[in-house]
């Protein structure tokens, strides 16, 4: 829905890829949250996880620890991937800008798989854990 109103320079198939692997990914997510916590708690972290998360990976990364922390958020992973999608497109005196600012966030044009194998193995191991804690708590 939202394609047709921020018109970017990407396809649409490449963002209904990274969106599809970021909802794979979200959905582990929530399966855990909503096995782990009750409903409201579950409910409440579902909607400040990813405010905290993205806002951990789009801040300056100052520290080596705060740089391995963004590396392991999610938010991280799909706007590189949303990034480099619309980079792509790019082209002509486009090109300087494209390279700035891939430059100034530490992308690389051609992780566009990796980004997306990260969401899908994000998706994968939460769902793992939940499974485990779906099987120790004896929850339905």
């Amino acid at each position: 829905m939202f394609y047709f109103f921020t018109n970017p320079r990407s396809n649409f198939a490449d963002n209904y890829v990274v969106l599809l692997c970021l909802v794979y990914c979200v959905t582990g997510i929530a399966y855990a949250l909503a096995i782990f916590f009750e409903q409201g708690p579950a409910q409440l972290w579902s909607v400040l996880l990813p405010v905290v998360l993205t806002l951990i990976a789009t801040r300056p990364k100052d520290s080596e620890t705060m740089k391995y922390i963004a590396y392991l958020c999610y938010p991280r992973w799909a706007l590189e991937a949303f990034v480099i999608a619309n980079a792509e497109r790019y082209y002509g005196v486009w090109l300087i800008t494209r390279c700035g600012l891939l430059l100034k966030h530490g992308y690389n044009l051609h992780n566009w798989g990796l980004c997306l194998s990260f969401l899908i193995l994000i998706g994968v191991v939460i769902r793992i854990v939940a499974f485990i804690g779906m099987v120790t708590f004896q929850r339905r």
